[in-house]
This record gives C-alpha cells, sequence and structure tokens, in this order.
C-alpha cells in the first residue's frame, strides 16, 4: 500500500460523509500523518442497517494520530455547512483541504425516479459540493498547498451512461462539472481542485448491504485503494496539479505502487466495473459474435421470435466449456416474466455446463427473476446485473453470493468472445 509520508501532519481536512465508508478511511489514512480531520456528516445517531457514527468515527480518526472534530452536517442546508466551517476554522484555524466525498445514489429510470429522489442526490452530489467548496474556498486560498477533492467521475457523454439512471449521473456529473469549472477559476490562487473515482466497485457496509452480503466482497476492492489514491493525490504540489480527473488504481500506478492486487478483497478475483468508464462495459454479445464469425450451437431458437431469451441462452451455450465451471461452480434457475414468459436454467455446475427450458434437473442454489427483456439486455451487456438488482428489476433468491458470480459469467463470456 502506498505509505504515510508525514506530508499531511498539522493539516486541516474537512471530510463530508466520513462517518463510514470512503469518507472515514481517507481520513483515518490522513490522520496517521498527524492531521486535523473533520468528520462533517449526518450520522449521530446510530443507523439500523449501517455501522458507525461521526462519534465513532472520530475515536477511530484520533486513535489512528489525528485530532478530530465531529459535526453534525446536512450538505443540503446552508446554515448547516457554514456552521461546521466556522467551528473548524475556530478549533483549527483555518482550512487546508476539502474532500467532497458525501453522495446519494438511486440507479432508477426517468419514470421510476420522483422529484424527491431526484432532489435528494442533485441536493447532496451536486448543490453539496458546490456549496461546500463556495464556503471552504475563502479558507483555502490562505491554507498550505490547499486542495478540493471531490469523489466524482470523469466528464462521459457515452449515452450508455445517463439511459438507466439520469438523475444519478446528471447529480454525479455535477460534482465533475465544479472540477472542471473551479480548478480553472481558482488556478491563480494555488488551490487545486481534482476528482477521483474508482476503477471497479468498492466493498462498504453500503455496497454489502445492497449486494447482499459477504458474496459481493468477491467482485470488489477495498476503500484502501481510495484512501491511498486520495493521500497520493493530496500531497501533490497545489500549483501544478490541479483539474484532473484520476482513477485510483493509475493514481497508485504512477506513484509506484506495483501489486494492486493487494486491495482486492479476494485477491485474484474477477472484479465488478464502476460506472462511467468506457471500455469496461460489456459489447452486445451479439455484436461481438458478429464481429469474431461465431454462431451459437442451435440451428434457431428453441421457442422462436426475434427477442426470446432462448436466443441468448444459444449464445450462452456455445462459449460453455469446463473453465467456466470450475469458475462459476454454480446452477442458476430464471424465472422470467413479461413478453417471453417461462422458466430456464443455466448448469454451471455439472459436467461442461448446459442450459434448458423449464426446471433445473438437479435443482438451483440461486434463482433470479426478471423481465425476459431486461434479461436479454443484461446478456447483451445493455443492463448491469448489479444495477438491474439495486433498482428492483433483479430480484435473487437463494445463494446471494452465487448470484453475484453472474458478473463473472458474462466477463468471461467476454473473454471468449
Amino acid at each position: 500500500m502506498a505509505a504515510n509520508t508525514g506530508k499531511l501532519v498539522g493539516k486541516t481536512i474537512f471530510i463530508t460523509g466520513a462517518s463510514r465508508g470512503i469518507g472515514k478511511a481517507i481520513a483515518l489514512k490522513a490522520a496517521r500523518d498527524g492531521a486535523n480531520i473533520v468528520i462533517a456528516a449526518k450520522t449521530a445517531e446510530p443507523h439500523p442497517k449501517l455501522p458507525g457514527t461521526i462519534y465513532t468515527a472520530a475515536k477511530e480518526v484520533e486513535a489512528a494520530g489525528g485530532k478530530c472534530l465531529p459535526c453534525v452536517v446536512d450538505i443540503r442546508y446552508e446554515e448547516s455547512v457554514v456552521k461546521a466551517v466556522e467551528e473548524t476554522v475556530k478549533k483549527f484555524g483555518g482550512i487546508d483541504i476539502l474532500v467532497n466525498n458525501a453522495s446519494a445514489i438511486s440507479l432508477t429510470g426517468t419514470l421510476e425516479t420522483p422529484m424527491k429522489k431526484y432532489d435528494l442526490m442533485n441536493g447532496i452530489n451536486a448543490r453539496g459540493t458546490y456549496m461546500c467548496s463556495r464556503v471552504c474556498l475563502p479558507y483555502l486560498k490562505k491554507g498550505n498547498n490547499p486542495h478540493i477533492l471531490n469523489l466524482s467521475p470523469p466528464l462521459n457523454l457515452n449515452p450508455l451512461w445517463f439511459k438507466g439512471h439520469v438523475a444519478y449521473t446528471m447529480a454525479k456529473y455535477g460534482m465533475s462539472m465544479c472540477v472542471l469549472g473551479m480548478a480553472e477559476e481558482f488556478k491563480a490562487d494555488g488551490v487545486a481542485v481534482n476528482a477521483l473515482w474508482p476503477r471497479t466497485a468498492i466493498l462498504t457496509a453500503a455496497m454489502e448491504m445492497l449486494g447482499g452480503g459477504d458474496g459481493v466482497a468477491t467482485q470488489c476492492r477495498k476503500a484502501d485503494i481510495m484512501s491511498d489514491a486520495a493521500y497520493v493525490m493530496l500531497c501533490k504540489d497545489s500549483k501544478s496539479y490541479t483539474g484532473n480527473f484520476a482513477i485510483d488504481d493509475e493514481v497508485l500506478a504512477e506513484a509506484g505502487v506495483k501489486d494492486i492486487d493487494q486491495y482486492s478483497c479476494v485477491p485474484g478475483s474477477q472484479l465488478l466495473p464502476d460506472f462511467f468508464l468506457d471500455g469496461k462495459t460489456p459489447e452486445s454479445l451479439h455484436d461481438q459474435m458478429a464481429q469474431q464469425g461465431l454462431k451459437p450451437k442451435f440451428a434457431a431458437s428453441p421457442s422462436g421470435g426475434a427477442g426470446n431469451p432462448g436466443q441468448t441462452f444459444q449464445m450462452i451455450e456455445s462459449m460453455l466449456g469446463k473453465d467456466l465451471v470450475d469458475s462459476v461452480n454454480g446452477i442458476f434457475q430464471f424465472k422470467l416474466t413479461g413478453a417471453h414468459e417461462g422458466s430456464w436454467y443455466l448448469d454451471l455446475k455439472t459436467g461442461e455446463g448446459s442450459v434448458g427450458e423449464g426446471e433445473a434437473p438437479d435443482g438451483s442454489q440461486c434463482t433470479m427473476t426478471l423481465d425476459s427483456d431486461d434479461f436479454n439486455k443484461m446478456f447483451a451487456g445493455q443492463l448491469n446485473a448489479t444495477n438491474a438488482f439495486m433498482s428492483g428489476k433483479l430480484k435473487i433468491k437463494g445463494d446471494m453470493g452465487m448470484a453475484m458470480k453472474l458478473e463473472k459469467l458474462m466477463s468471461k463470456t467476454r473473454a471468449k468472445l
């Protein structure tokens, strides 16, 4: 891991949403240098499903070697942010670094996203980031090697990243647009403004809850990769390093960290790509097969009809083999609704694997229920399985860990193509 250098000793770092997850990991990394940390978050009382409060995080920061000021802050409200910043300046004398980490997410389509949810995401992500930056900037301009770091993605106008969750993309890109504009606006003041985004899914308490428990860990990296990358960025010269949209593993590789696999929760496992990064999302199986001149084993769909799931299963069957079976070692049952209602199974446990209509002969470990069109989209690379689950389009019963291997299956089929 990236070693601490002591460069953040005595620096005052204001971090939003730092009671848990990546924000807390960044706080602890900086605390090991002896930094002053402000935990600015809403969680003063324990959450029923998520661990950690601003006070438990503060204890961890102090145990790591830093000084800490826990502040109850809702960044949607200006008076809350102003009060926390004033308390920070009163306690520590100023602010050197702002980390805009707080964020809200809902991977839902336009018709499934009510205005209340839209307002929440944009109020926290885009507006909250803008406001925290605005309130902190007068002090940052006086700070020692001042930085603003937004945990937001590169600006990517590929429609793929908009069509399934327009409101969320708008909210996250709002944070990134703050980087684009403020980096240039405050360059002459020596205030660096940069963005950091993960290459893959990061294992946090929220991700474990959304992903269904321990099984999700096999496809995630630890939050340490983000905190190490953030540390490297925050130690750079603010006058020369600004306006960057950085990716965690690239930052660390450039800093000389050679073993990136050390950050995997399960070293050597297939990782789930994060959003907004082109080249990390499956292309259409149909298009890939056509480009490679591959044909399914069947001459025609078992039930016929364009868009029938049978066609997707044909493609899957053409790619089955012992390697895929060994890597997944499970049996899936698909209960499909909608235009092509029916039941299908995918055996990736027996022999070289098999598919078929009806119930799995030897039973299944995991049953997935979803619309037949969404099923086709998932295997065509047009709908991410985790997105489908998180948005309620995909319902899972049985072994959740086995369900998470669906992404591994699709990665394997892409590799064969």
